[in-house]
């Protein structure tokens, strides 16, 4: 089998091994092994993965563990902003709950995402990400996949509560569908089933905090 996929690879027309020095350098950017695509080598996707197999996922184990909470349409900022406020002087004075806020902005091909983790209404820790030439989708994922893996270190934590004003993000940790997301969402959800798994009543929510609001 080995012999007959070195054949297979060797003989591909569209493989870098067979194109002429000459051709090579024609080739403007960087090349990309065919071979790599043929045979699904991709670092961000893994068809395999246990997060997105149907019966071992998050959705199917612990439908019942995450809400999402979204701003309602129509309703004005201070509606909104007044809803915010009250869930965090409820949930800020508990021990037990870990309160996690991610702003994200682009600007000149520039992402910037801060992050900022509470405890008891006192700040755990505020950290400040860079990327250059990627999505806001995948630098909020990436912000939350932080967030969250700070939450969990800490003991005796029995609900994480998200805000963010890119709620579409946080949906995609959920969505089996958001391959190019992979590498964080399968991130994500392996530490929430963790999570989830310690304690029957762990708990996590994700609230919308529309961007106007800063």
């Amino acid at each position: 089998m080995d012999n007959h996929l070195d054949s297979c690879i060797n003989s591909h027309p569209y493989s870098i091994k067979s194109l002429t020095n000459c051709q090579k350098t024609s080739v403007k950017g960087y090349i990309i092994d065919s071979n790599n695509k043929l045979y699904g080598v991709f670092p961000s996707f893994s068809p395999l993965n246990s997060e997105f197999s149907p019966g071992s996922r998050v959705i199917d184990i612990f439908l019942d563990k995450f809400s999402f909470n979204l701003a309602t349409k129509g309703k004005n900022a201070s509606s909104c902003s007044q809803q915010l406020d009250n869930m965090t002087i409820q949930t800020s004075t508990s021990p037990h709950t870990v309160i996690i806020v991610s702003d994200v902005s682009i600007k000149n091909d520039i992402a910037t995402s801060i992050l900022h983790i509470h405890i008891c209404d006192q700040p755990l820790i505020k950290m400040v990400y860079h990327a250059a030439f990627v999505t806001s989708t995948e630098v909020e994922l990436f912000a939350i996949r932080c967030g969250i893996n700070q939450a969990c270190n800490k003991k005796s934590i029995s609900k994480i509560i998200v805000i963010t004003d890119s709620i579409h993000a946080a949906k995609k940790i959920f969505d089996n569908k958001s391959l190019p997301y992979q590498i964080h969402t399968s991130a994500i959800l392996t530490k929430l089933k963790q999570f989830f798994a310690q304690e029957q009543d762990n708990y996590i929510e994700f609230w919308e905090c529309p961007s106007q609001l800063k």
